[in-house]
């Protein structure tokens, strides 16, 4: 197997970790998926979040998850950058957000989130 293939696939051990993570609010594996210094992009909400920002905001989130899915799947990888096309599978909605993962040294080092759609129709 050839090294940018191997990377593309620990990559996508990564991000499955990252969604499995995030649909418990697992605060210690989210902490350990990120980099130090990452950057999580919000695009829909112009919001840029360090490291601390994000974790402080899981508590908000594990009420928010709670009875949630999340579907994803890659749409593609390459150059270190992976994007997703996750479905958020919330209990009184869903929406379908595209995420950009950018990865290195096996942690995530910046995440991009835009909304696609109010549903996940075109998942």
């Amino acid at each position: 197997m050839s090294s940018l293939i191997r990377a593309a696939a620990d990559d996508g051990a990564i991000i499955d970790r990252w969604y499995s993570a995030l649909l418990i609010a697992d605060r210690t594996e989210l902490s350990d998926l990120l980099s130090d210094d990452v950057r999580m992009k919000l695009d829909d909400m112009g919001v840029v979040q360090t490291k601390q920002d994000f974790i402080a905001s899981i508590d908000e989130w594990q009420s928010a998850v709670a009875g949630a899915a999340i579907r994803h799947r890659v749409e593609k990888s390459e150059n270190g950058e992976t994007t997703v096309l996750a479905c958020y599978d919330f209990p009184s909605n869903d929406t379908l957000m595209r995420e950009t993962f950018t990865i290195a040294g096996g942690r995530i080092v910046v995440s991009t989130q835009t909304a696609v759609a109010q549903d996940c129709s075109a998942y």
